[in-house]
């Protein structure tokens, strides 16, 4: 095996310069103890998950055990995925729920074909631009919290489109399970539980902002959030999927549901009408892969995503061999930092709607990647990385989880509400908060992802799959915001390149470049933050950090995990059919098969 991660093998040894600083009675944990031993593989990992007939990897085990539950219960990889969905959404709400959108890339084996879903929704029809500048009075950004973020929620439409055309199961069979937990209670995980403390504190500093009160009936009733181990309720949740499930997704678009929303959202101020909720409905989109280099590819889902984003560093790093160099050395991680600015500045630029701005596909040739690797310093960052000039062709928080079923039905699914748990707005006794996804609308007029009627935010979801000699051969996904496209790179080049298993690629080290231009910033700038700075995790060795700082990064050292995402994934044989999966230590997570 080639080197790993030259200060991941020292995960547990390595300390941020923020607590290295310990009293003398009381040593710090990391100073007491280390890792311990493995017979196999590095001794900071710990074994991926190996089976034969099904597979999930989620977030919450619970979830997983649902998801588990309905694969042995004849359900295929869609209707456990559906399934292990609407757990989540009651299990991890910090991340995830039917107020807010989903993606997903599902590879079909009876076609042999990869399937793209874009649950996404848009904003309202009535409302201009210009209108809406008059209820921000001034302000030059949407607002994460109250009625003028939110979207259309598209989690709920996704779901029946994705059953309708690959489900096996009723999707009332499908709901079952999460109805019956948000009935009955469930103990709230220990991350999670980190995650509602810190969303009551944030959305109770603001709340005279917007109407917190049905949220904090639903989630912090007590005064505060439930703690780990804390049996948690939601009985206008069940009622909510107990309806859906009943009704079908009209319920939530065309039926009761739907005017309890409208009439609510219209009473915070929003510019909803019925008719917007009615005329929303999923698009099947085609993914797109790169190849980087053995064979391997990366596939992501089109524009108004930033799967993209992905693609174009994977087209810059296969200009280079990065295994020349040490995983953890300060040479691979420039070029890996360099390649993923180099792609964040052209999302600022380009990515959008496609409806309202088409994609530039010459963003992902390997002649635009060659060149756009060409303006790599190899000895220090660059300053400001503008967005190239391809030929146009015309004009967090969140969860990830994957499920692979006997057959080979693959599914990679990612959902979210957006920032927080939410806007914070919940529509009386639904249940669920909405989403802010719209807090990614640019305001000026001049740019491809600006507000506009009827139109889907800029968004930072991602599935990926990736194949290898052209076969299905993975699901990957990491949560977080922008630090997923350039998460999942980290993970390829981990798994590529230095021949690290599923469960090290995502338990090592990793980084969050953060800043640079933005695509809620104004079209030609100036950007608030061209340079912006590198996060890494403790086990990224100090000389590195030293020398990326040397070389004109801002670097800083974070150990609590919280900003690096979440990382799931399962690999199948395409010989075998035997199935490897990984989750990790920065979650809740369990990956598990039968």
């Amino acid at each position: 095996m080639k080197a790993l991660l030259a200060g991941a093998a020292a995960l547990a040894l390595t300390v941020s310069p923020a607590t290295a600083q310990v009293s003398a009675d009381k040593p710090s944990v990391e100073q007491q103890i280390g890792a311990g031993g493995r017979p196999v593989g590095a001794n900071w990992s710990r074994s991926p998950v190996i089976a034969q007939h099904g597979m999930a990897a989620t977030a919450h085990p619970l979830a997983t055990q649902v998801a588990l539950d309905v694969l042995k219960d004849g359900g295929n990889a869609v209707d456990a995925a559906i399934a292990a969905n609407a757990a989540l959404g009651l299990m991890e709400p910090t991340g995830n729920g039917i107020g807010g959108d989903l993606f997903a890339i599902i590879y079909d084996p009876k076609s042999g074909k990869l399937y793209g879903i874009n649950g996404s929704g848009r904003s309202p029809k009535g409302q201009t631009l210009d209108q809406l500048k008059q209820k921000l009075n001034g302000a030059d950004a949407l607002p994460p919290y109250g009625a003028l973020p939110i979207t259309i929620p598209g989690t709920v439409d996704a779901w029946f489109a994705m059953h309708e055309r690959f489900g096996k199961r009723p999707m009332a069979d499908n709901l079952a399970p999460a109805i019956r937990y948000a009935r009955e209670g469930h103990p709230i995980a220990p991350v999670i539980g980190m995650y509602l403390d810190r969303a009551f504190k944030a959305y109770s500093a603001r709340e005279d902002e917007f109407d917190f009160s049905n949220a904090r009936k639903v989630w912090f009733a007590d005064g505060g959030a439930p703690e780990a181990g804390e049996i948690f309720r939601n009985p206008d949740l069940a009622n909510t999927l107990e309806t859906i499930a009943r009704e079908g997704r009209d319920a939530y678009y065309d039926g009761v549901l739907t005017g309890v929303m409208v009439d609510y959202l219209q009473a915070q101020g929003s510019a909803f009408t019925r008719e917007d909720f009615a005329s929303h409905h999923s698009e099947w989109v085609d993914p797109a892969c790169a190849e980087y280099k053995d064979g391997y590819e990366l596939c992501e889902l089109p524009p108004n995503s930033q799967g993209f984003a992905a693609l174009q560093m994977v087209n810059i790093l296969k200009n280079i061999d990065l295994s020349q160099w040490e995983r953890g050395s300060p040479e691979a991680m420039h070029y890996l930092v360099e390649a993923k600015r180099l792609a964040y500045a052209d999302v600022a630029r380009f990515y959008a709607d496609p409806d309202f701005s088409p994609f530039p596909q010459a963003l992902l040739s390997d002649e635009y990647g060659a060149e756009r690797f060409g303006l790599i310093d190899p000895a220090r960052a660059t300053p400001e990385f503008g967005p190239g000039e391809p030929k146009l062709e015309g004009a967090g928080d969140t969860t990830y989880m994957t499920v692979v079923d006997g057959d080979g039905m693959m599914v990679s699914l990612i959902q979210s509400n957006y920032r927080g748990m939410g806007g914070g707005l919940v529509a009386p006794g639904t249940g669920f908060m909405f989403q802010d996804r719209g807090e990614l609308f640019s305001l000026d007029p001049a740019h491809p992802n600006a507000y506009e009627p009827g139109k889907r935010p800029f968004q930072t979801i991602i599935p990926a799959f990736v194949k290898k000699d052209g076969q299905p051969y993975m699901t990957l996904g990491l949560m977080g915001g922008g630090m997923q496209p350039q998460g999942h790179v980290q993970v390829l080049v981990n798994i590529v390149d230095y021949g690290m298993n599923l469960q090290e690629a995502g338990d090592a080290a990793r980084f969050n470049h953060d800043g640079g231009p933005q695509p809620t910033e104004a079209l030609n700038g100036p950007f608030a933050d061209p340079l912006g700075t590198l996060f890494v995790e403790p086990g990224i060795p100090a000389e590195t950090v030293e020398r990326l700082q040397a070389m004109g990064h801002k670097v800083e050292v974070i150990d609590n995990g919280i900003m690096f995402g979440g990382y799931q994934a399962i690999a199948r044989d395409p010989e075998t059919g035997v199935l490897t999966g990984a989750t990790e230590m920065r979650k809740d997570g369990q990956a598990s098969g039968y």
